[in-house]
């Protein structure tokens, strides 16, 4: 769902950064509250950033020479908060474009508008009213982050759908349907593999799951890191690494949701060459030019990018929340 350059126009793609600035700026702000009394987050943030972009590599096929891949807001804000994934999301999507020309520079602010501002704020909202309908216990926190997620993927797709009709790319009642029913079936994807993952976490570590969860029946969880942080960050980046190296070389090659739609509805060659802003990445389409075979070549780029992701996570986010205190432990 990464937009390209080309395809939403100047004056929408600014309108969107507009909207997704402030979206980080208060995220930021909130996170510099927090993160100054639980600082052991930091890292966390950032091991869950490196995950977000390995398994995003993961594309799986949907039918109909159609791939998707995971979003991972819902994830993210199912964990840490729907601010901190909002700024997770946009360190991902930031080291996608500029390293691995995944998604354009110029649609930047749409794409973290679209998969970071709507996928994690609108997503945990509908995450938190559902969990309130259900009973405690861990089924209940996982019904409803599997419920968010696929909502997640379904409104980001609709909100990249209005972007579109918007810069005259695609009519709305011809972009709306094919955006939203192929990321419909993209969306169950994105429910299975975030239910996986949150109950492998719930299961490993409690101890992280926030306090809204309920996941033991009770309401008095700190949702507080009781144990060593970095073992967990460092366990978590050798899985993320690990996804990408290993998993990343077999992800589907079929075009994902959106490069799909525009293939089919025409409009794929509004994304020309001479429409690119950046041309200085230094791995496009997660390939190590130095090196000849294809898998190699992408397994080794998935790696380079979660290690880069979760160093430049850590530094951006104790950068910009003001050098929040050094994680204990």
């Amino acid at each position: 769902m990464h937009i390209p350059d080309g395809f939403v126009s100047g004056p929408i793609n600014a309108g969107a950064a507009a909207l997704s600035a402030g979206a980080l700026g208060l995220g930021l702000w909130r996170a510099n509250r927090q993160l100054r009394e639980q600082p052991q987050l930091v890292p966390l943030l950032a091991t869950t950033a490196a995950f977000v972009f390995a398994a995003q590599m993961l594309n799986f096929p949907i039918g109909g020479g159609t791939s998707g891949h995971f979003l991972g807001a819902v994830t993210a804000a199912a964990l840490l908060g729907p601010w901190n994934a909002c700024i997770i999301m946009a360190i991902v999507l930031v080291i996608q474009g500029l390293l691995f020309a995944d998604g354009g520079v110029s649609a930047l602010g749409s794409n973290v508008l679209n998969m970071g501002v709507i996928g994690g704020l609108a997503g945990y909202a509908v995450m938190r009213g559902v969990r309130s309908l259900l009973p405690a216990g861990r089924g209940g926190y996982l019904a409803a982050a599997a419920v968010a997620s696929w909502f997640s993927v379904v409104l980001a797709s609709s909100a990249c759908a209005l972007e579109l009709a918007l810069s005259g790319t695609s009519p709305l009642m011809v972009a709306f349907p094919a955006m939203a029913g192929t990321h419909a079936i993209i969306g169950i994807g994105e429910a299975l593999i975030a239910t996986a993952v949150l109950a492998a976490v719930a299961a490993a570590r409690p101890d992280i799951i926030p306090e809204w969860a309920r996941l033991d029946g009770k309401a008095d969880q700190t949702g507080k890191v009781r144990k060593s942080v970095w073992a967990l960050a460092g366990a978590g980046v050798i899985v993320a690494g690990g996804l990408a190296l290993l998993g990343s070389p077999f992800a589907s090659g079929s075009p994902d949701g959106l490069e799909k739609v525009a293939a089919d509805q025409g409009f794929e060659e509004a994304a020309s060459e001479d429409k690119v802003l950046w041309t200085k990445s230094l791995f496009p389409d997660y390939k190590v030019k130095v090196i000849g075979s294809e898998r190699v070549s992408t397994g080794v780029a998935g790696l380079i990018g979660t290690v880069a992701v979760f160093g430049a996570g850590f530094a951006a986010i104790r950068f910009l929340t003001g050098g929040a205190a050094r994680p204990k432990g």
